[in-house]
């Protein structure tokens, strides 16, 4: 099995490493809310800034009204982060924030060499354990 990494600081990963966001377990209010699906392929560059500005866009994000929460898993070069929101007006809010605004270009020019966006509704949630383990 590889090495499991845990968060955003993926410096020490290799290609086909697995790692896991920080915030996997994050405990939400009961439904109905908004899901907010990133999925993404990196272009890796030594130094080019992305793992300042995503630790920085995690904080700005848990700063904004209707924030709920933040979800991250890596597979090599293949990302998908969720963050959760009270509605779709803090998901625009969000969107139109200026400094997201610039990393947003930043990822298009620099960071990824593709990704998608999905938003959804979340309807019904349920599980198993208390996410700690």
């Amino acid at each position: 099995m590889p090495p499991l990494f845990i968060g955003t600081d993926v410096r020490n990963r290799r290609p086909g490493d697995v790692s896991i966001g920080q915030h996997v377990g994050v405990r939400l209010p009961d439904p109905p809310y908004y899901a907010v699906l990133f999925t993404s392929r990196r272009r890796e560059e030594p130094d080019d800034g992305y793992d300042a500005a995503a630790a920085r866009m995690e904080e700005l994000a848990a700063q904004q009204p209707g924030f709920l929460g933040i979800e991250s898993a890596y597979d090599g070069d293949n990302r998908i982060t969720i963050s959760y929101w009270r509605d779709e007006a803090a998901i625009a809010a969000w969107k139109a924030n200026a400094e997201h605004e610039v990393a947003q270009r930043e990822g298009q020019a620099r960071w990824y060499s593709q990704y998608v966006i999905r938003v959804a509704r979340v309807e019904r949630a349920y599980g198993f354990g208390d996410g700690t383990d």
